[in-house]
Parts: structure tokens; sequence; C-alpha cells
């Protein structure tokens, strides 16, 4: 099953690279984890009045079954929106590696068990 995707942009205009770009480091991840019940990516940008650089803030929002969804909210002071995805999509990676390792963990659990020794009487 496939999930569509959901991508967009808040004080900046949309562009299809970055579109692309997100498509791209999305199918990685679907690769590691093809379970999601849904999937968003907004890019905004705050409104800034002051001569700081250009930020981006880039949330992840990917729905699992039966666990609560992996947010993630990365915030990047570089002038580069590529990076800002970059350091975003890496934060989902780890944390959905460590979310998906939990959700198959259960044989794990049950093999470390001792088990009871068996009945010889009869």
């Amino acid at each position: 099953m496939t999930i569509p995707l959901e991508i967009s942009f808040h004080g900046i205009d949309k562009s299809d690279a970055v579109e692309a770009r997100i498509q791209e480091k999305f199918a990685r991840l679907h690769g590691h984890f093809d379970r999601f019940t849904h999937a968003r990516v907004v890019i905004s940008s705050p409104n800034r009045t002051d001569a700081r650089a250009k930020m981006f803030n880039v949330t992840i929002d990917l729905g699992m079954p039966g666990k609560r969804p992996i947010v993630i909210d990365n915030e990047a002071d570089n002038a580069d929106v590529f990076i800002a995805l970059r350091d975003a999509f890496n934060a989902a990676q780890r944390k959905l590696d460590a979310t998906a390792g939990k959700l198959g963990n259960v044989a794990k659990r049950e093999r470390s068990r001792r088990k009871p020794a068996p009945n010889n009487d009869a």
C-alpha cells in the first residue's frame, strides 16, 4: 500500500526541486519501514524582520500502526533549504529505526525468558 506524501510550503515559494528531494528522502525512509499510515512534510520560513539569515523549519510527521506518530520539528538557521531537509530526514531516520525496532522486538524479549524445565514424571 502506498501512502500519499503530503508536502506543504508556508512562507516560501513552492519549488519542484525541493519537492523532488523530499520525495527522494521519503522513499529512502519508506525502504526502511513500509507500514506508514500517513506522511506529511511542512517546510516553513518564519517571518523575521531583523537582519538574521533566513531560517527554515522542517516538520516531518510519520504515522505508524499501533504507535504514536513520529514528529520531527527541525529548525535550521542555514540559508539552504536542502541542508535543513537533510538534517530533518536524518533525525527522522534515527527515530524511525529506534521505533520500528521496538515494534519487532517481541520475539527477542520472549527468547531471553527462562523456560520451565520439562516434566518427566510420566
